[in-house]
């Protein structure tokens, strides 16, 4: 049987991948059942719905015809390195690096930070538009997690807060 839209064939793949690897990472912990559900149930049955929606993916990419074949481009390397860069950023600028002297600058500065280096990432970058989706989600996260939830996150570097 003949690939007919590469790229939905490998994007089923990677679900199968990403779906099986949490299904036996979930292993090493209590599954229980449905009515006495253990902490790994949930990534369990999580992963093996993963997986069969990559499998109805990939299996799909046999049969169904496209246009041009779903060719896969040559990889974004430059939304890929800001996309990743922005997360490496927000996690670091969130709970610090001790280990070289780097405080946690808090949550309001990290999701900024976040948000204006993913939106390096497209073509048309607009630092304007990127500091109202900013603020929008740094009101968001704040009212969601410190407010509602009452989680226990720094929101503001220590040389603000104290």
């Amino acid at each position: 049987m003949a690939i007919k839209s590469q790229a939905d064939f490998f994007s089923g793949v990677m679900f199968m991948a990403v779906g099986a690897t949490f299904a036996v990472g979930s292993t090493n912990y209590t599954i229980g059942d449905g009515a006495r559900m253990g902490p790994g149930y949930f990534p369990l049955m999580l992963g093996v719905l993963l997986a069969l929606i990559g499998a109805v993916i990939s299996l799909q990419a046999m049969v169904v015809e496209t246009a041009d074949g779903g060719k896969i481009g040559p990889w974004a390397w430059k939304p890929l390195a800001f996309v990743l860069g922005a997360n490496l950023a927000f996690g670091v600028l969130l709970g610090g690096l001790p280990s070289i002297g780097l405080p946690a600058m808090g949550l309001i500065i990290a999701i900024f930070a976040l948000t204006i280096i993913a939106s390096m990432a497209g073509n048309q970058f607009k630092l304007r538009d990127s500091l109202v989706l900013a603020v929008v989600l740094a009101v968001g996260s704040y009212l969601a997690f410190i407010v509602a939830l009452k989680l226990q996150i720094q929101v503001w570097p220590t040389f603000i807060s104290g």
